[in-house]
């Protein structure tokens, strides 16, 4: 009776957590885009319109979004990216934060878009990872760099450097792994298949 408690006591938790965690980020940005927005928006219509922020940030990025796929705009996003990474701290935070995202979408050069396992902490026992990239070792021998992420947390992992035969190739989406890992293993394929890494 205990266990059975315990059990569905921790599985409530873990699936209730990230709802919360949601719903706070969610209500947060809300109500800061309404308290910037709203005051001007009521000066000029003279009526309030609870959400303005949010519909103003999605506008904001359809915009946003259509300069950065066309023409000129491109141009202009590179442009204006280079005048960021120009300025000292802000550049650096610009920088951190670009990477970070580009790695999570798998939209830059680098970044996760592929999902491997490698035998961590001990042999027989196995840790899902990202490749990241590849170099090699002063013997001129192929390693690869391997993001671990650390559950519920996947942005608080660490950085392993492998040979690549202590490397393999995991039958799972770059999405369903971070699922894997946002939910502490609950939401797990039914089968994990791996083979040997080939690139």
């Amino acid at each position: 009776m205990i266990g059975h408690l315990r059990k569905t006591l921790i599985t409530g938790l873990l699936l209730l957590v990230p709802l919360i965690v949601t719903y706070v980020v969610l209500r947060l940005v809300f109500f800061s885009l309404d308290g910037v927005l709203q005051p001007g928006f009521e000066r000029l219509f003279g009526v309030r319109v609870p959400g303005v922020g949010l519909i103003a940030l999605l506008v904001l990025m359809y915009f946003i979004g259509l300069l950065g796929l066309y023409g000129a705009g491109k141009q202009l996003i590179r442009l204006g990216q280079r005048a960021l990474l120009g300025v000292p701290v802000i550049g650096m935070v610009y920088s951190a934060a670009r990477q970070l995202i580009e790695s999570f979408s798998g939209t830059g050069q680098t970044g996760f878009k592929r999902v491997v396992a490698i035998e961590y902490p001990k042999k027989g026992t196995w840790a899902i990872g990202f490749l990241t990239g590849l170099t090699s070792d002063g013997a001129g021998k192929s390693m690869a760099l391997i993001y671990i992420p650390t559950a519920p947390t996947p942005n608080s992992g660490w950085v392993a450097l492998l040979a690549m035969e202590d490397v393999y190739d995991v039958d799972m989406t770059v999405s369903d792994a971070f699922r894997l890992v946002l939910s502490g293993g609950i939401q797990a394929p039914p089968a994990i298949r791996m083979r040997p890494l080939v690139l």
